[in-house]
């Protein structure tokens, strides 16, 4: 159902600081780009904060009927560890730490990431495209922007130049900041000896003797600017001017803002037309920080191995805890916090679990067709899932007085009731049932070791025919049984 025709969605455009009503470049796409995790350690917390807003905002583009070409790409290559072109490569210092490649290093976190958002139940992006399968895209845009005059080469390094450009553009403008006043407050940094100026950044770097990932170019070996690879990666896969492009609040500049200088310089033109940032996720009311100690991961809190949380707490739990902020605001973790929402998420999951035995009755107590609206509105209010939250737990406490006997909903509107809060629930808020599923695969464990005992029983009365008609039909229902000194084990095979 193309429902994005009955409803006007606002969104809030950072580069105007507004919200703004969304109109899609071509009615019923949307374009979306959103930076991916640099692959060089477990994927943060707060890097899963922003990922899964961006997952939200894409369920619900899909839950309106929008065909959507959703973007998120993996940085292999090419993140400095700072941002005025300074220091190593981070793939590449940890892999010289392990003493393992680079890629090693790339396929292991990457895996690390895959896996940790599978378990917080984010849907694949349409393309997740990598910067090293970009390399040949990023000279080219290189070419076009010298050409332009918006670079220079020095010593097989190209950057881009920053003051040329904001004489006939606005350098700036996303993140609020003027040129004048970055070059009044610029500290002298002994790597920008080589540029113009000290705001100017690499488009591509010269690969000094000990660099690891390095490929020729027409300035020689070198690798290309970490902001090129996301302007090279959302233009090829979404086009020159595009409907969104996201990622966290810390991205905004400079990282954002290059990207905007560099299409604008190679294509004339803006190439978004709206900017939406997630906000960071705080731990105890201070900023997350390994070096500090006040950080978590997310398998830290899956397993409750750490030392902050009282216990371990699903990835279900967790993601709504998430969801109970709005994306452009901070979020701050604590144990008391995750205990609440527990609760609530508890009780959220009780009353969709009611649902399904509930019977239609003689009239109706609750307007049903007016909180769906409600809830539309929030969702329409720049993605507002804590109202929208709100909205469903006034739907629990009528679900749970008709589970009591003590309201009615005529069939019509039940019916209403229970698509509405499945569509809500599990398509746009992307929850999980995690109970349901502990119940099923603790019933899946105990049936498959009901038959491993019959199955033993057969061997021990030299029963072979059926012994062996157990193991071959689990086998085909994809259950393998392993016969070991121990004992029979089993594992879910595809």
């Amino acid at each position: 159902m193309q429902l994005f025709k009955e409803h006007e969605l606002k969104v809030t455009n950072s580069l105007s600081g507004k919200k703004e009503v969304f109109k899609p470049i071509k009615e019923g796409y949307v374009g979306m780009y959103v930076c991916g995790p640099t692959v060089y350690s477990n994927v943060h917390l707060g890097n899963c904060r922003t990922f899964m807003s961006f997952d939200m905002i894409f369920r619900y583009f899909k839950h309106l009927g929008y065909k959507v070409r959703y973007v998120r790409n993996i940085t292999d290559a090419g993140h400095l560890e700072n941002d005025a072109d300074e220091g190593e490569d981070k793939i590449a210092k940890k892999a010289k730490l392990e003493q393992i490649e680079p890629m090693e290093v790339v396929q292991r976190y990457t895996v690390d990431f895959h896996e940790t958002i599978k378990k917080l139940n984010l849907l694949p992006p349409s393309i997740e495209p990598t910067a090293t399968g970009h390399i040949i895209e990023q000279i080219e845009i290189i070419k076009e922007i010298l050409d332009k005059g918006f670079a220079y080469v020095v010593n097989g390094s190209v950057y881009f130049d920053v003051v040329t450009f904001n004489e006939s553009n606005d350098y700036g403008k996303l993140s609020g900041r003027k040129l004048e006043d970055m070059i009044a407050n610029t500290r002298e940094l002994t790597a920008q000896g080589e540029k113009k100026n000290p705001q100017d950044f690499a488009l591509w770097k010269k690969a000094e003797p000990q660099h690891i990932m390095r490929w020729p170019s027409p300035w020689g070996d070198g690798f290309p600017g970490w902001h090129l690879e996301c302007t090279a990666m959302s233009t090829k896969y979404l086009g020159e001017n595009f409907d969104i492009h996201g990622g966290g609040m810390d991205l905004k500049f400079p990282h954002h803002e290059c990207e905007i200088a560099q299409a604008e310089a190679r294509c004339g033109q803006t190439p978004v037309n709206y900017w939406l940032h997630a906000n960071m996720l705080t731990l105890n009311g201070k900023k997350m920080s390994k070096s500090t100690g006040n950080n978590i991961y997310p398998s830290e809190m899956f397993s409750g191995e750490n030392d902050i949380l009282s216990k371990p707490f699903s990835p279900s739990v967790v993601r709504f805890f998430m969801m109970q902020a709005h994306y452009t605001s901070i979020l701050d973790l604590s144990n008391d916090a995750l205990l609440a929402s527990e609760k609530g998420y508890t009780k959220l999951m009780e009353a969709m679990g009611s649902l399904d035995g509930l019977n239609g009755g003689n009239n109706s107590d609750f307007e049903v067709m007016a909180w769906k609206a409600n809830c539309y509105a929030a969702m329409n209010d720049d993605f507002n899932t804590p109202i929208l939250i709100a909205h469903l737990f006034e739907a629990v406490k009528h679900i749970n007085l008709i589970k009591e006997g003590k309201e009615q909903l005529i069939k019509k509107d039940l019916e209403l009731l229970k698509a509405t809060m499945n569509s809500f629930v599990y398509d746009v808020l992307g929850l999980i049932d995690s109970a349901a599923n502990q119940d099923d695969s603790a019933s899946l464990e105990g049936v498959v070791q009901l038959l491993i005992n019959l199955r033993n029983q057969a061997r021990e009365n030299k029963d072979f025919a059926t012994s062996d008609t157990i193991r071959d039909e689990l086998l085909a229902l994809g259950i393998q049984l392993k016969d070991g000194k121990d004992g029979t084990t089993f594992s879910i095979v595809s």
